[in-house]
């Protein structure tokens, strides 16, 4: 359910971007700039740097260094896209796909939507429940289903939970004075705003933050709330999390007026890594990350090490072991523990606890392709009278399924439905059942909502299916930081920042949306990545123009606040 608070006066000010709270760094203008991103001096061109992971954060940050006049050699244990996933169905039209991983993406994403528009990919809006272009929701709690064209269709009780949480972002998290304050820019105010909060709930889950607000005194508002959410639906499953982590997807619009791409998320890595740049350092005209690596990226990284002279050396799958002066670690930082063996000297130690405090989201998504989107039939009463309802909506309920969406490319081509879409404990109930054992619990499901619709009569193809917990080079969907956890993020987003580590602890550098602070939006795959991009540089003696500083250029301006450790 949509639910944000109104601002009204600050509709005609500028939108609302993921600029800050934690790092109020304009990443977007970074990028727009036409002196770039930086450059190194002549002597380090061609210097190989290992870039650890081909999901975005590692294939834009190889991308940029390729630009600079670098050579990254890439790394990739599985596919390049990581949890930009999109599959399609064995034996349907090739133009059916599937979102495995990331599948909407905010308008505030404004760094993200540079690298979208540089390829020439489309976007269109995501049918989230309630949104604009969605055709109608069905909102079904406790038995009882209710059909929506619009929020003003819900009951009242829902009516009063959306309030509620208005209130309670305003009352406890300054969200009208944030929000402007991140409209216009204005660092000085988002960094005073933030300072108090962080100092005041980094020991609060986001279920203490409703319960300690006026606003949720009742238990039935906060469990539809749970439920039914707001944006994108349920956030019972994020109840346990620092309400830290929600106000930034709050504050930053990350939740609204989502948009997919068409044709599937994968395709942007997937063209970066053919692109070539049309302005090049050192590199002939018509180089590509592709061309640079042969067609293929080096294999899974299965060691990692510290050398003589502070180099960085890999050992991959293939057996092959190579050192270099700089490297960039993309891939989930749990990976760090389990897949690559590490020597301890590769991070501080206070790193290290970090990373293993890192609290991973757990999720899982089913899909199948129909005939066609048959969802927009209209639907007929007991006595074959018109209702003038679709047979069936985009589906938010407490039953096992608990999110429904319906993709469709226009009424006469086949389609998808994701039957189901859930998080931690709700996906952890899927995890022993395979596809089809999947797919029949969710039919048994949805078919108690929609007793008269016959959805397996239109099914053309076999199911796909995702845990991402299950996943061997992943283990989770994304981070989630606990109560307490502020420090650990800090040390890690702040990690590209190498002068104040010890000479003996440089020259690898942290990347990818778990090290950002909006971790699951690809924004913060790209802001990290950045940042990586400006430390390798750094580290091999080249800066940024004037015009155009970089991350690591107003850092003392902008750090994210510093809690006490004592």
């Amino acid at each position: 359910m949509t639910s944000t608070v109104p601002t009204a006066a600050v509709h005609d000010e500028q939108p609302i971007t993921m600029f800050g709270p934690d790092f109020p760094y304009a990443y977007d203008d970074f990028l727009a700039h036409p002196a770039g991103l930086g450059t190194i001096p002549a002597t380090a061109h061609g210097t190989e740097v290992a870039v650890i992971g081909g999901g975005l954060s590692g294939i834009v940050a190889a991308y940029e260094l390729m630009k600079m006049g670098l050579k990254p050699v890439v790394y990739e244990a599985d596919q390049i896209g990581g949890r930009l996933r999109t599959v399609g169905f064995e034996g349907c039209d090739e133009h059916l796909t599937a979102e495995m991983g990331a599948m909407r993406f905010p308008p505030s994403s404004t760094a993200f939507q540079h690298y979208i528009d540089l390829v020439g990919l489309e976007t269109k809006p995501f049918p989230n429940p309630l949104a604009a272009d969605t055709p109608s929701t069905v909102v079904d709690l406790k038995g009882e289903s209710h059909y929506a064209t619009t929020v003003e269709d819900l009951p009242e009780v829902y009516h009063q939970v959306m309030h509620a949480w208005n209130a309670c972002l305003e009352d406890g998290a300054d969200f009208s004075a944030m929000q402007r304050a991140m409209r216009e820019r204005d660092i000085p105010v988002i960094r005073a705003i933030w300072a108090k909060l962080v100092e005041k709930l980094d020991n609060q889950t986001f279920y203490g933050f409703l319960c300690d607000s006026p606003a949720f005194k009742s238990f039935r508002h906060r469990e539809i709330f749970g439920q039914v959410g707001f944006g994108t639906g349920g956030w019972d499953t994020d109840f346990p999390n620092s309400i830290l982590e929600i106000l930034r997807v709050v504050y930053t619009g990350a939740d609204d007026d989502h948009r997919g791409i068409v044709g599937g998320s994968q395709q942007l890595p997937l063209r970066l890594w053919e692109r070539e740049p049309e302005k090049t350092v050192h590199h002939p005209y018509g180089t590509s990350l592709r061309s640079l690596h042969g067609g293929e990226p080096r294999p899974a990284v299965t060691r990692l090490h510290r050398t003589a002279g502070n180099r960085i050396t890999v050992g991959d799958a293939s057996g092959d072991t190579r050192t270099y002066t700089a490297a960039v670690f993309t891939a989930q930082s749990w990976m760090l523990l389990s897949k690559i063996a590490c020597d301890d000297s590769l991070f501080p130690i206070d790193h290290w606890t970090a990373i293993e405090r890192t609290h991973y989201m757990e999720s899982s998504k089913l899909f199948v392709p129909v005939d066609r989107p048959f969802w927009l039939d209209k639907a007929v009463d007991d006595r074959g009278e018109p209702t003038g309802r679709d047979v069936m909506s985009m589906t938010l309920t407490d039953r096992m399924t608990r999110g429904t969406y319906l993709l469709d490319d226009g009424p006469d081509r086949p389609a998808v439905i994701c039957l189901s879409y859930t998080w931690c404990d709700d996906s952890l109930k899927w995890l022993p059942l395979s596809a089809n054992e999947r797919m029949e619990v969710m039919l048994k499901s949805l078919g108690e909502i929609y007793p008269k619709v016959d959805i397996r009569r239109h099914i053309i193809g076999n199911p796909v299916t995702v845990s991402w917990e299950n996943e061997p080079y992943f283990m989770g969907a994304f981070k989630a930081n606990l109560p307490g956890h502020y420090r650990y993020q800090r040390r890690l987003f702040t990690h590209f920042m190498q002068d104040r580590l010890p000479e003996g602890k440089r020259g690898i550098f942290l990347a990818g949306d778990d090290i950002s602070w909006t971790a699951g939006w690809a924004e913060g795959a790209v802001q990290t990545a950045l940042n990586a991009v400006w430390g390798v540089m750094h580290h091999l003696g080249g800066a940024t123009d004037p015009a155009n500083p970089g991350p690591g250029d107003v850092y003392d301006r902008i750090e994210p606040v510093e809690l006490e450790d004592s």
